[in-house]
Order: structure tokens, then sequence, then C-alpha cells
């Protein structure tokens, strides 16, 4: 080996770290953000494309070290999403210094349906105190997250909320427990207001005829979004998670930059 040579090994074996032969170098443990919900955030598939959760755009806006790990189901409510292990199973994998966001709200509603009903002010608070206990319990963050809002609009062209009292409540809660809580009905109101009746179809899964073949006779839904409102519905989501100061500035990304509806991929189920 050359003089010139040996110096440079050298040289960049004093700039390493001592490290024990046999032991890995120590990286930081990615930290994992976990969604519990319902239809509005959860992972959908091919089938059922265009529509889209906002849980499936969460990580165009955090930081590549933030993991998601998105639970939320089609259908499910606070008390269901227990009542079939879901919470259970979820809690499973969460580890100190994870972050679980919970929404629910929009099937806890259907009063027809006893699998799935809470009330407002008793067993839907119940229920969302086992979400935030168990987060407790392994040393991770809750997060409540008030339901997004679907598009409903009165006769003058003004956002009308959907809920009932569920947001209340869950606000509510939030003050009690001292849990931190994202008002994502709030901020999604004021977006379909700001939007209007026409624009605000654009971010819904409203499909004219033909235009999708999951969707033949074409598709009228206020409840479900297409890529561009489950983008801008994640970003209210990581934009209020900084502004509460869940997460940092530095945990964050693009919350003032466009996100191409393309970025949405539905893989088959």
């Amino acid at each position: 080996m050359s003089l010139s040579r040996r110096r440079t090994v050298a040289a960049l074996a004093a700039a390493l770290p001592l490290v024990p032969a046999g032991t890995a170098t120590a990286r930081p443990r990615t930290r994992t953000v976990w969604i519990a919900g319902d239809s509005t955030a959860a992972q959908k598939y091919a089938d059922a494309a265009p529509e889209a959760g906002w849980g499936m755009a969460l990580p165009f806006f955090l930081a590549s070290r933030l993991a998601v790990a998105n639970h939320a189901m089609n259908g499910r409510s606070s008390k269901s999403f227990v009542d079939e292990g879901r919470l259970d199973a979820l809690l499973g994998g969460v580890r100190p210094g994870d972050l679980l966001l919970v929404q629910f709200g929009h099937n806890d509603q259907k009063a027809s349906d006893p699998a799935r009903y809470t009330e407002p002010w008793t067993t839907y608070q119940e229920h969302l105190l086992r979400y935030v206990a168990g987060a407790r319990e392994r040393g991770a963050l809750p997060v409540l997250l008030t339901p997004v809002e679907r598009r409903r609009f009165d006769a003058g062209g003004n956002a009308v909320p959907t809920h009932g009292e569920y947001p209340a409540a869950m606000r509510a809660l939030a003050e009690e427990q001292g849990v931190p809580l994202v008002d994502v009905q709030a901020a999604s109101l004021a977006e379909w207001q700001r939007l209007g009746p026409e624009a605000s179809k654009a971010y819904f899964n409203w499909l004219a005829p033909g235009e999708s073949p999951n969707y033949p006779d074409g598709e009228q839904d206020n409840t479900h979004f297409r890529p561009r409102g489950a983008i801008e519905v994640a970003r209210l989501v990581a934009g209020g998670l900084r502004e509460r100061g869940v997460l940092a500035a530095r945990d964050v990304r693009r919350l003032e930059d466009p996100v191409p509806a393309v970025w949405i991929t539905w893989p088959p189920r």
C-alpha cells in the first residue's frame, strides 16, 4: 500500500466511532403514528379507487422517520372497533414515544345499529377513554381527532355540521383528561365552506357515469374522499398536530406545498 493511501485509510479510521466487534451501530428508533378510525381515514384498495382515506395521504406530510400504521377500518365506530378486538391488536404493537390518533363519530351516530351506536356524552366518551388509557399505559401519546365533516350545504350555500354532539363530547373529554385534540371537524367544515358547494365535489367521491370502472353508474358520495380530499384532510391533521405541539416542526413537511393526487395509489386487495 502506498504511503498516501495508508494516510487516507488512517484518517478515515480515526474519524469513525469506536464500536465493539459484532455490535451494530445504534440508530434512532422510528416512531410510529397509529390510526384508529373509520372509513374516512382507512386504507382503500384497487376495487374502491378513486375513493381514498386521509390516512393514505398522511405520510406525505410527515418526516420519513415517522412511520404510519393505519388501522382505520370501514364502517367501524369507537365501540365496534373495540368489540372486534381491533384496539387490542393495535395496542399490541404500540411502543413508548408512539402516537395514537383516534377519530370516530360517523358510525357512532347510527342509532339503529346497536353494534355501533354510542351516545355522545356517555358510551362514546367511555369508549374513547379506552383508547386514551391503552396508549398511556404503553408510554404512547393519545391524540383525539374530531370526526372530519361530510359535504353538506344548506339552501344558502353554507356548509353545515352533520355530527351532532359527538365533536363537542370529544372536545370536553380531551379537556377533562388532558389529551391533545385536533379539531378536524371544525377545520374541515371551514374548508368546505371556503370551497363552496360545487368546488368541494372534487374532494369527495363524486363521479360521473363511466368516469371510473369501479362506479360505472357514477357516484355522489358526500362522506368519502377522492385523492384530492384525502390529501387536504391529511394536511389538516398534520398541521393540527404541529399546532398543538404534538409534533415538532422537523416532524412535518409540505404543509404549504401542493401534493399531486397521483401520489395516492391503491394496492390490490
